[in-house]
């Protein structure tokens, strides 16, 4: 009887304990369900939820506002002209500075050159430096036209060429010639629009410069000699770049790559306007004056002008210099012609209240790099001349010039014979 007590019993107890879990458990459920972060919850993030989603709902309203998208917009143009304006000064300060630290460099480099004398070898070996080393490139200057060159240069190299529409058809007998030789490095740059989208269409390598008033009124509008002028300008941020420049005139044929025959040990190496060994690489020329008597022989040393439309220039100091001393002269000369102050510049001592310019030059051979009053004077008529092929043929001397470059291609692409026979030698 006690036995069956004791076990009601503790049948009893054990439900109630059953029955006490299950409802703790059911009320957990139910607080974990109404305070899912706890009755005590520190968390600033879950107290701070509803302000911060009602300041957003503010901003974005304020944002989506016209008013303040437009003061938005006002303000950013106005942060975007004042850090053009900063980049602007920025770079005119660098130039100063570069031109401050180059006049100083170079008096250093003479000092040290000079305070450190050499011993002379025997006789017939010694020889002096003819190479200026080149710049330490600055592709800061125009880092677009430097992507473009390091894709279209080979060994940092590359021929340029200016053109506007008043020279398309010979710029298209000029590009062509250039393709059919298999010349992968060069370009055109563009001084007006429609020569940028004739090269497109052609696939020619082409570069349109940013605006500048000063040069795109001449580029747009102006005759040979002006657009020509143009290039001592435009070339400096070539070299500046650390390229190499062969610059052309579009009135030119190119047979040969020209790269395969440059020398490149001076800073400028150009064609000859001479028609002869002697006008080319110079001559001893007698000056008569009778009324000297004794002394009247006078001897002078002359030489024929080097072509300003087709030189190879490196990027040196004193190429860079020269492309700034001709560009100064032709700006506040604006009647001079950009070749007689092209070999000026390049030719005439220092001497008292003037500077001449310290760059070292070379001739190019006058049957390769060919000039057209050799072609028509000369070559056409030798039965031996006739068989070289030159590298470039320079249509310079005569104003006919297209119909000329025309036949260049016919005798010595197409092999035509008498395509130069028609023309006479000079331009009547």
């Amino acid at each position: 009887m006690v036995g069956r007590r004791d076990k009601y019993g503790q049948s009893i107890r054990g439900s109630r304990i059953a029955g006490a879990i299950a409802i703790g458990v059911l009320l957990g459920c139910v607080f974990a369900f109404l305070y899912p972060n706890g009755f005590f919850s520190s968390d600033p993030k879950s107290q701070s939820r509803p302000l911060l989603k009602s300041n957003v709902q503010v901003d974005s309203s304020n944002c989506e506002s016209s008013e303040g998208i437009n003061m938005l917009k006002s303000e950013n143009r106005k942060l975007t002209e004042k850090n053009a304006e900063l980049q602007k000064q920025v770079r005119e300060l660098n130039q100063k500075l570069q031109v401050a630290q180059q006049g100083t460099g170079r008096t250093q480099e003479q000092l040290v050159v000079s305070s450190q004398p050499q011993k002379a070898g025997p006789f017939g070996t010694v020889k002096s430096l003819r190479t200026n080393p080149p710049v330490v490139p600055d592709e800061s200057v125009n880092p677009r036209l430097g992507k473009l060159l390091a894709e279209i240069a080979v060994g940092k190299e590359v021929i340029v060429a200016l053109a506007n529409s008043n020279v398309k058809s010979m710029l298209e007998v000029w590009f062509n010639s250039i393709k059919k030789v298999g010349i992968p490095n060069y370009l055109v740059v563009a001084l007006d629009d429609a020569i940028v989208n004739f090269c497109k269409e052609n696939k020619v390598p082409v570069y349109k410069r940013d605006p500048d008033e000063n040069v795109d009124f001449i580029g747009k509008s102006g005759g040979n000699h002006a657009v020509s002028g143009l290039k001592f300008r435009i070339l400096r941020e070539f070299l500046q770049l650390g390229y190499s420049v062969l610059l052309s005139d579009v009135d030119i044929v190119y047979l040969q790559n020209p790269f395969d025959h440059l020398y490149r040990d001076s800073d400028v190496e150009s064609m000859s306007d001479g028609h002869n060994n002697m006008t080319a690489y110079g001559y001893n020329d007698v000056f008569d004056e009778p009324s000297m008597g004794w002394a009247r022989y006078a001897h002078t040393m002359r030489m024929w002008v080097y072509n300003s439309g087709f030189f190879y220039i490196r990027p040196t100091i004193p190429s860079i210099e020269l492309l700034d001393r001709v560009a100064d002269r032709l700006t506040k000369q604006p009647n001079s012609w950009d070749q007689a102050v092209f070999n000026e510049e390049l030719a005439f001592p220092s001497h008292p209240g003037y500077v001449g310019l310290y760059a070292s030059r070379r001739t190019m051979d006058i049957y390769l790099f060919m000039n057209s009053k050799v072609l028509f004077k000369t070559v056409r008529k030798d039965s031996n001349l006739k068989k070289l092929k030159p590298v470039i043929v320079h249509v310079n001397y005569h104003p006919d010039k297209f119909p000329r470059m025309k036949a260049v291609v016919e005798y010595y692409v197409n092999g035509k014979q008498d395509a130069l026979d028609a023309f006479p030698d000079g331009s009547e």
